[in-house]
């Protein structure tokens, strides 16, 4: 049995532009195409489109599925190894849902206020795993994030405990003058926006134009977004506006 493209893209819920897009990479061949010239798939590639659907629930980039898909030779192993990364992540995300819950009862405990008061900075970000985006970052800043993750390699637990734990205060610090009125361009802000500079550059040495894309980011990314945001509503895009002014008036 044979279904066309448009039922393959109705059934799984993605675009025939996206089928295509897949066939033209490499990455899902139909197994033929009909007489009306619409590309047909049968068993093998529906099976093959939904272990593509996994592993992108999974965080692989397209490249990195179709490689992985091209080795498998038991595809029942395969999709126990699938199913096996899929529970974990239920899991991991479990942990994310609680975490966020938490937050959300201390946010309401504080009702009327911008900013919330955190004890634990940590328990803001119990269940992140922060190493899902590294291969995001490597593809968008390649020679940065190759200095910054072997800055990180030599950091030890408590090292970096500790700088999480100093990322998060200054985010309450920057929320509170937020609350309090202050523009982005406000001295105090501009000097916790300094420490923000300050930290990266055992990393890497942003210019302009790169800090500027790193507060962008902050914003056009929901998973960046959320981080800031469940400290403070908005605090996304104020760091935003606040880096913009220190790019503008420090790095070149």
């Amino acid at each position: 049995m044979v279904w066309t493209i448009v039922e393959v893209a109705r059934a799984s819920g993605m675009t025939s532009r996206t089928l295509r897009h897949y066939d033209a990479i490499g990455l899902l061949r139909p197994a033929g195409v009909g007489v009306n010239g619409y590309r047909e798939y049968g068993q093998d590639e529906l099976l093959r489109l939904q272990q593509i659907l996994v592993l992108r629930e999974l965080g692989l980039p397209l490249e990195e599925i179709r490689k992985v898909l091209d080795a498998q030779r038991d595809r029942v192993t395969a999709l126990r190894e699938h199913h096996d990364r899929l529970v974990a992540e239920r899991d991991r995300l479990t942990i994310v849902a609680a975490t966020v819950a938490r937050t959300i009862a201390d946010l309401e405990r504080n009702e009327g206020r911008t900013a919330m008061t955190i004890n634990r900075p940590e328990n803001l970000f119990e269940g992140f795993d922060h190493r899902r985006y590294a291969e995001e970052a490597r593809e968008r800043w390649p020679e940065e994030a190759a200095s910054s993750e072997q800055y990180a390699a030599g950091m030890s637990t408590e090292e970096t405990v500790a700088r999480q734990r100093e990322w998060t205060a200054q985010m309450v610090r920057v929320a509170e003058l937020r609350a309090a009125g202050a523009a982005p361009s406000d001295e105090r802000v501009q000097a916790e926006i300094q420490a923000v500079y300050d930290g990266i550059l055992p990393m890497w040495t942003p210019n302009a134009a790169a800090f500027k894309g790193l507060g962008a980011t902050y914003v056009d990314d929901p998973r960046f977004t959320s981080t800031f945001d469940r400290v403070s509503p908005g605090l996304a895009g104020f760091y935003r506006d606040a880096m913009t002014v220190f790019a503008d008036t420090h790095l070149t």
